[in-house]
């Protein structure tokens, strides 16, 4: 994270402006959009953020913010130096803290739905023998109070990873009976669960023994992946794996691209990303290709499914698909060098650019407007400024900053559909602050620190349509790891998220 936060500090100067009220009628003349940052602050401690890795939904259309702060209180368990965790809510400018389970010490709120149901993690005060690090479950905050999701079958970690606005949430829970193959590196099954009214349902699998849970929509339909057998293919070393559809009651095997072995709804890099499937039924994803050296972005739409192809390099990634179809992701240019984020709209994949010196981008979300907030920086690492792709223009979102916050727009999380943003702020001193872009639009006449600002704003880096050039035999960075080393990035990205995952064994 430390590469980050350098990157953004070397490629950022935020200047000083002067704070001048604006009537709701010249923000409607606008010529670009333009935003309030709201520190969210922390709990005494350094830093607070967002888990954004997977996608998820931090930040619901009624304004209210959800994630994790520090504490003061050092966290004698945790392997690096870091400090007790809490989940925070943001409401109307105050952060309320939401604790954790009795005996916990550290707690995270991933997703907020539209009723204020939140959903998150918590330790449990218990001490896990085989691994010896505090359980962790998932858990549901409502009108203040915490509930304990539980395990399957005496299991002693469970992992929430989207909820829709009737409750229901789904996500991957261990068991107790051994595999060598566990999806969590657990020793023991991770299979895919649906919890509602208090029970959680083990959701089955495609015939081998780990499965899991990623998207849910607004009707209870389940997207996930599944192992289909127990027998490790040789480019993989894990078993065959493909992405399911539930529904009531039956999971269906969406297949895989070109006779690959391994296909996951979401991207490889963030697996399990909160919107793999789409109210319409509609689900997203990334295959292997024969062979298992390349992996291609997919659509599942009706029983049909489509390659969505690539930048004209060798892969791509499927990140978020919205109600109206539209996807996005990244996917390699020509030479499989570096990728940039996408946009896959009426049958054509469209390249979106990268902010000026940074090589490589990527889509993370897309709300119900159209609008795209988008990663960049080093192919792998990061460290760019965090962009917006609005009506065919790719900005930077700290130039359409409308006062001096005193920070640094680094990594975006999260857009609803009322153009908020969730990200992170880096501070001077390279603390990390979570932080929320507030647009200076009809729909926020009433708020305050709109002004005029005379800086450029768009980022020179028009939209195009996607090569048609043959792919180059060389791999991009990062390009072929293997499923256990996706495993182990996916690890480490739960580490840089929720610190206390990474006393996980490693396989």
């Amino acid at each position: 994270m430390n590469s980050r936060i350098s990157g953004l500090l070397a490629v950022l100067a935020i200047a000083a402006v002067m704070a001048v009220p604006r009537t709701s009628a010249q923000v409607a003349k606008r010529e670009h959009p333009r935003y309030v940052v709201r520190d969210l602050g922390t709990f005494g401690g350094p830093q607070s953020r967002f888990f954004s890795e997977p996608v998820v939904e931090s930040v619901n259309n009624r304004g209210t913010v959800v994630g994790g702060a520090d504490t003061p209180v050092p966290d004698p368990t945790c392997f690096v130096d870091c400090n007790i965790l809490h989940a925070f809510e943001w409401k109307r400018g105050v952060l309320t803290d939401l604790g954790t389970l009795p005996g916990g010490a550290n707690s995270f709120a991933l997703w907020i739905n539209e009723r204020g149901l939140i959903l998150g993690l918590s330790e449990t005060g218990v001490i896990d023998p085989p691994t010896g690090v505090p359980e962790q479950v998932a858990v549901l905050w409502k009108d203040g109070e915490i509930k304990n999701l539980g395990t399957l079958e005496g299991g002693s970690f469970s992992f929430p990873n989207a909820m829709n606005n009737r409750g229901q949430v789904v996500g991957v829970a261990q068991n107790t009976i051994p595999d060598p193959f566990s999806l969590l590196g657990l020793r023991t099954q991770s299979r895919a669960f649906l919890w509602q009214e208090g029970v959680m349902l083990d959701l089955g699998d495609l015939g081998g023994p780990d499965s899991w849970a990623a998207s849910i929509n607004a009707h209870g339909a389940v997207a996930g992946w599944s192992f289909t057998d127990s027998s490790p293919n040789p480019a993989t070393g894990v078993p065959t794996t493909h992405p399911f559809l539930w529904q009531d009651g039956t999971m269906h095997d969406l297949g895989t691209l070109a006779g690959g072995t391994y296909a996951v709804v979401g991207s490889l890099q963030s697996p399990g990303a909160g919107a793999s499937l789409n109210n319409r039924g509609q689900v997203i994803g990334t295959s292997n290709l024969a062979g298992d050296l390349i992996h291609h972005p997919f659509l599942w739409d009706d029983g049909a499914l489509t390659d969505l192809g690539t930048l004209g390099g060798n892969n791509g990634e499927a990140w978020w698909i919205n109600n109206e179809g539209e996807i996005v992701g990244r996917a390699d240019l020509p030479g499989s060098q570096v990728h940039h984020a996408f946009l896959w709209k009426d049958g054509k994949m469209i390249d979106l650019g990268a902010a000026p010196g940074q090589p490589c981008s990527t889509a993370i979300d897309i709300n119900s407007r159209g609008q795209i907030i988008i990663d960049t920086g080093i192919c792998g690492v990061g460290g760019g400024p965090g962009m917006l792709w609005e009506n065919g223009k790719l900005y930077d979102l700290n130039t359409l900053i409308s006062s001096n916050p005193g920070l640094a727009v680094g990594d975006v999380s999260f857009i609803n559909d009322r153009g908020e943003i969730a990200a992170t702020g880096v501070l001077a001193n390279g603390d990390q602050h979570a932080i929320l872009l507030v647009p200076c639009d009809e729909e926020h006449s009433e708020l305050k620190g709109c002004d005029d600002d005379p800086r450029e704003a768009v980022t020179e880096t028009p939209a195009r349509p996607a090569q048609t050039a043959q792919a180059s035999a060389a791999a991009a960075t990062n390009a072929n790891l293997s499923r256990a080393e996706m495993m182990i990035r996916f690890r480490s990205m739960m580490v840089r998220r929720y610190r206390k995952l990474a006393r996980l064994p490693q396989q």
